[in-house]
């Protein structure tokens, strides 16, 4: 098994196919019974063009948080979003929220503080004219939450000048989110950029949304941190 596992080393980059894994993304919440998630990407040439997001802990319907838990995302690029459950086989087709404005919509974040701004995060609310309590969440449940319509705004915000986010923490949900409907880019408007190895050096930050109202989002983003 440790054979196996050793055989995991490739660098990636701008050229070939391979899969990147995160076997317990969101380690915190996975140890206090919150959300976590088992997340596959296949990446060819740079590009995300399969994620699988599993959330154990993630109730299938929002709107019922005690009701079946286990909830399945499965993104292709071209062909859709979906989600199904652990224990049946039907999916169905998840996208964003109807709305029209942010004043309408919510936020999503990380629980931990250190993982992103949320100090940044209620001056860009209030710039948006968003009044809704954010829904915090570990791991990539976030990327899955916002896909289905349960929130609208997924921010991550520099806490460090030297911090460079990995590949696997958002390669999954990449692709979930725009198959659903939505945009991510970096706090400066450029998108992940996947080719480059196993970190995303060329970016900074992630600001994934509903398409329609992500240049909004971005330009609140932009002020707040006083990035020209």
């Amino acid at each position: 098994i440790l054979d196996a596992i050793d055989r995991g080393n490739y660098a990636g980059g701008p050229k070939g196919r391979h899969w990147a894994l995160d076997p317990i993304d969101g380690t915190k919440g996975f140890l206090r019974g919150g959300q976590y998630a088992v997340c596959l990407a296949l990446i060819e040439n740079g590009i995300v063009q399969l994620g699988v997001i599993g959330c154990p802990n993630l109730p299938l319907n929002h709107n019922q948080p005690e009701g079946e838990k286990g909830s399945l995302f499965i993104a292709v690029r071209g062909q859709g979003a979906f989600q199904r459950s652990f224990t049946n086989e039907s999916e169905n087709r998840v996208q964003f929220a109807d709305i029209s404005s942010t004043e309408q919509s919510t936020f999503c974040e990380s629980v931990e503080a250190g993982h992103s701004s949320h100090g940044d995060a209620e001056e860009i609310a209030k710039l948006l004219g968003i009044t809704r309590t954010p829904v915090r969440m570990d791991s990539q449940a976030k990327y899955c939450s916002i896909s289905r319509g349960d929130a609208d705004i997924y921010l991550r915000l520099p806490t460090s000048k030297s911090y460079v986010e990995k590949i696997w923490d958002h390669a999954s949900g990449n692709v979930l989110v725009t198959e659903a409907g939505g945009k991510v880019t970096d706090i400066h408007g450029q998108p992940l950029d996947f080719s480059i190895g196993r970190t995303l050096e060329k970016n900074k930050g992630v600001i994934a949304s509903k398409a329609s109202i992500h240049d909004h989002v971005l330009q609140a983003v932009q002020k707040v941190l006083n990035i020209q």
